[in-house]
């Protein structure tokens, strides 16, 4: 299903101003448009692409990319990388999916500097891929999700997810990034007072002396 956009978002892709598109409407070089109960402008995202010389090929729209990830090195030797990356080659075969990307990772899911996560994103902005498939929603990220599917949708790409519910396997693996989460925030807060004692007793010092 095509998305539809605002005027405004509209405006920004194409680089010309509001008053344009409603012209180039009125002219039916901007059809099909829709507008909402309230009486905002929406046009499709896949016409502003075409104007924009950036239509997307058969190929592209049949091009998907996977995301498999787990949190430590020991979940990878045990295989459980592997063996989640063929549940998802499985179910895109069944699905009949092109998978002209794969990505698997090993980080916390609460991490925003997972190299190939990136990679994935820099896909997307580029318009290589149509769906971006996982398995499960923390695979992708613990927090926050709906951010990275904003991002997604706003390039024309689907998230989907395999699976709804998180197995109790990755209870443990969530209960690792959590204890990560704290020791993370513990050790930026007792860094700080370490630094401001050190300022304390640096300007006690110069006190004394002076």
């Amino acid at each position: 299903m095509d998305k539809l956009i605002s005027i405004s978002e509209a405006s920004k892709m194409l680089g010309v101003n509001q008053r344009t598109l409603k012209r180039w409407e009125l002219n039916n070089q901007l059809t099909p448009s829709a507008k909402t109960k309230g009486g905002h402008r929406r046009y499709l995202l896949s016409k502003i692409q075409t104007l924009q010389g950036v239509e997307k090929s058969e190929e592209v729209l049949k091009s998907v990319a996977i995301y498999c990830r787990v949190s430590s090195n020991e979940q990878k030797q045990k295989g459980d990388l592997d063996r989640q990356k063929g549940r998802m080659l499985d179910y895109c075969v069944n699905k009949k999916y092109n998978v002209k990307y794969s990505f698997d990772e090993v980080g916390s899911g609460m991490s925003d500097k997972r190299s190939k996560l990136l990679n994935l994103m820099d896909l997307c902005i580029k318009g290589k891929i149509s769906k971006v498939i996982i398995e499960h929603k923390d695979r992708l990220a613990r927090f926050n999700l709906n951010y990275l599917k904003k991002f997604f949708e706003s390039h024309g790409v689907i998230l989907e997810v395999v699976e709804e519910t998180l197995p109790k396997s990755y209870e443990n693996e969530l209960v690792e990034d959590m204890l990560s989460l704290i020791s993370s925030f513990s050790s930026k807060i007792y860094g700080k007072r370490s630094a401001e004692n050190k300022r304390k007793k640096k300007e006690l010092k110069n006190g004394i002396l002076n």
